[in-house]
């Protein structure tokens, strides 16, 4: 315990915390869109499992730092288009993650758009309350592997790092409830969460393949948008109250 009040530990602390939650919105905006799928009653069951088992696979990431390091390592080196690729396996999960992704988000927002009645054609597809949680546990990874990189880049010692995680964890638990209902009352809202998974997506692809993307410009585009749909939502009610 001693070793976490240093001066050093608790500013890598709160640092880290401060990371893992900024990192955490492309989880929940996730586990939004998929526990909506599941019945009312199992929705919130579903959000708190799906942010404890994310928690574990990230511990258990740190606990393993030494493989995820490694995990930077190139494979192979080849050039295409002009521009060097390394494969390596985090390289990999990005790329496969993303693509993953990509492909979910297109498939939902086709299915929110293809029919005249979209609840007809909700009623034909089920999910399973354990199917949903391994796609959160299974993007969970995917999210996971850069901020883990990194963590181990800012803090020295793996009691800062575990414990940032389960205070994001914890301050993720409290907010994913009023998130997801949020945006599950609005369609037009859960339509741009589908077009935020869409472009995180195609983020991941472009790093796996070697061209970063700063998240700052991808979490302004978000803002913004959500700042201009927060504005024809305050106009829409104003006309129906008028």
């Amino acid at each position: 315990m001693n070793e976490l009040l240093t001066t050093e530990n608790l500013l890598a602390l709160l640092t880290l915390t401060a990371l893992e939650i900024v990192l955490g919105i492309d989880n929940i905006v996730f586990l939004a869109i998929l526990s909506a799928k599941l019945p009312q009653e199992q929705q919130a069951r579903a959000r708190r499992v799906g942010l404890f088992a994310a928690m574990l696979m990230r511990i258990a990431l740190l606990l393993c730092v030494g493989w995820v390091v490694q995990l930077k390592t190139p494979w192979a080196t080849f050039e295409a288009f002009g521009t060097k690729i390394e494969i390596s396996g985090r390289n990999l999960i990005l790329l496969v993650g993303g693509l993953v992704l990509m492909a979910k988000s297109v498939r939902e927002i086709h299915h929110k758009t293809e029919a005249a009645h979209p609840d007809t054609v909700a009623k034909g597809r089920t999910i399973t309350f354990g199917a949903v949680i391994l796609q959160i546990m299974v993007m969970d990874l995917v999210f996971s592997i850069d901020s883990v990189i990194t963590a181990v880049g800012m803090a020295k010692s793996i009691t800062v790092m575990v414990v940032a995680v389960v205070i994001s964890v914890a301050i993720m638990m409290a907010f994913a409830g009023p998130i997801s209902r949020f945006v599950d009352g609005r369609p037009s809202l859960k339509m741009l969460a589908l077009a935020f998974l869409l472009l995180i997506g195609l983020m991941l692809v472009a790093d796996g393949l070697g061209q970063h993307v700063p998240k700052g410009y991808i979490y302004f585009a978000m803002a913004f948008a959500l700042g201009v749909e927060m504005l024809n939502f305050r106009a829409e009610r104003a006309i129906t109250e008028s």
